[in-house]
């Protein structure tokens, strides 16, 4: 009974893994145009460019954190 149910962790964390891997590129392609002129408009310039280093540097981290290499 407990294999069964690390098997299933085991799988249902893979999974979720796979999902981030996924969505990453997608999440980080549609927040940066969206957010960076909103706040561009609402806040200045200033405001705007602190919004894409900070957006874009979690984005590249993440990325990376979720690339698979070959071995």
């Amino acid at each position: 009974m407990k294999e069964i149910m690390l098997k299933q962790n085991g799988s249902n964390k893979l999974l979720m893994k796979k999902n981030f891997v996924v969505f990453t590129p997608l999440l980080g392609a549609i927040t940066f145009p969206l957010i960076v002129p909103i706040t561009i408009s609402r806040f200045g310039i200033n405001y705007g460019i602190i919004s894409a280093l900070f957006i874009s540097s979690l984005w590249f981290i993440a990325m990376l954190r979720t690339s698979e290499m070959p071995h």
